[in-house]
């Protein structure tokens, strides 16, 4: 992997600024002309230039600059032209594998898969809800056995819930190692080809009429343990740096100022005066004002994450993201009447993941809402996690905390 470079006539040493990482964009653009390179291409240029996440350290996409700094390569981007990663598609590999790779991962794992994750040459997904487990991910029975002949591990269970799963090239996977422990304990994290035998994805069909998730079945699946993250039984400690990033992915999204459906909301109410009334009118304003609060604690909790693993902070923001978002849909169609119950399509298809949900139609949306308040952690378990490690609660009294996983009822 090519080192990290700095910009033209600029001291190795000397320390990171915004003119100083504006500078190594622009001579990156400049060797790599975004019209006349591929975009694999100049995306793996900007990786070997330390670009891909400034506050990473240098050799792995980074430059060990201040992460507030990033602001100002994605600026530079846009205005060269260069859309920013696709939201949908690789959501999962550049929020939640990237940064888990480089807080747990060893130097194999950092060489071979942070790469090609920056360049969209690999898809990943995330395999940890299971049928029996519900929003207890502890609770989870995917197996995980030793094969001593070999030293790989043969995994067999059931995922579900699993987004982009028919498309992904490499899954981040929490099986049990040892039901002799407590369920939080005996647990392994792994990264398992999607593509090897046994491994088998089958679409989930939702109430918008769409299959947007997936169910992903573990057949004697064989992961070598190279591809084992942490040691064996921490898995809980990989997961929940894994769900730390991913709420912060979801609750905590740079958007626009009238981003999103808040967005989809105000350009109907701007556009047909003859369905405002005023109780209605109050209820936008305060919608849009609540949206607009969102939106800006969102970017000061980006700006306060430090280079490790984000707080429980993105636990609020995930909540209060999918509370706005449900709220957002119910008034969109309150504001339509009778005419935001036609449906626009219920052919089952499988939809683009970088589709921007905001163009749907409002009976759309107010169906796909119903899911925020269950993906990426459902508001239940993050209140808990909330009351517990923000406000410094009393923990809720948990009787199996101690009982060995295998002695559950289940």
């Amino acid at each position: 992997m090519a080192p990290a470079q700095p910009g033209r006539g600029t001291h190795a040493a000397a320390p990171w600024t915004a003119d100083r990482i504006r500078t190594a964009v622009r001579d990156r653009l400049a060797d790599h002309d975004p019209k006349a390179t591929d975009p694999t291409g100049l995306l793996g240029a900007l990786f070997d230039a330390g670009l891909a996440w400034v506050h990473f350290p240098p050799g792995y996409g980074g430059l060990g600059a201040p992460r507030a700094l990033q602001a100002v390569v994605d600026g530079e981007l846009a205005a060269a032209g260069i859309p920013p990663a696709a939201p949908g598609l690789h959501t999962i590999a550049l929020g939640m594998a990237a940064p888990v790779l480089l807080a747990f991962g060893d130097e194999a794992q950092k060489q071979r898969f942070l790469r090609p994750l920056f360049t969209r040459q690999e898809v990943w997904c995330q395999l940890f809800s299971e049928p029996g487990a519900g929003s207890d991910l502890a609770a989870l029975a995917t197996r995980a056995v030793r094969d001593e002949a070999s030293g790989d591990w043969i995994v067999d269970g059931q995922k579900v819930w699993t987004s982009v799963a028919h498309e992904a090239h490499w899954g981040l996977l929490v099986t049990r190692t040892d039901p002799q422990l407590p369920k939080h304990q005996g647990l392994t994290y792994f990264l398992v080809d999607m593509t090897a035998p046994g491994v088998e994805v089958r679409p989930l069909r939702q109430a918008t009429g769409e299959a947007e998730f997936n169910e992903v079945f573990l057949t004697g699946v064989r992961v070598p343990d190279s591809r084992r993250v942490g040691a064996v039984g921490d898995g809980w400690k990989v997961a929940n740096g894994t769900l730390m990033n991913e709420r912060v992915a979801i609750g905590a999204g740079a958007l626009p100022r009238e981003g999103g459906m808040v967005g989809a909301l105000a350009r109907t109410w701007r556009e047909r005066p003859e369905l405002r009334t005023p109780g209605l009118h109050a209820d936008v304003l305060r919608s849009w004002v609540e949206a607009e609060a969102l939106r800006l604690t969102a970017e000061r909790l980006r700006q306060q994450l430090a280079a490790g693993q984000p707080g429980p902070e993105g636990s609020a923001a995930k909540i209060a993201f999918a509370r706005l978002n449900q709220r957002l849909s119910g008034l969109a169609l309150e504001l339509l009447g009778e005419e935001g119950l036609a449906y626009d399509d219920w052919t089952f298809r499988r939809p683009d993941p970088d589709e921007d949900l905001s163009g749907r139609s409002f009976g759309f949306l107010y169906l796909r809402a119903k899911g925020n308040s269950i993906e990426g952690g459902t508001t239940e378990i993050l209140r808990n996690v909330i009351a517990e490690r923000v406000l410094g609660l009393p923990q809720e009294i948990r009787t199996d905390k101690n009982t060995p996983w295998k002695d559950l009822p289940r």
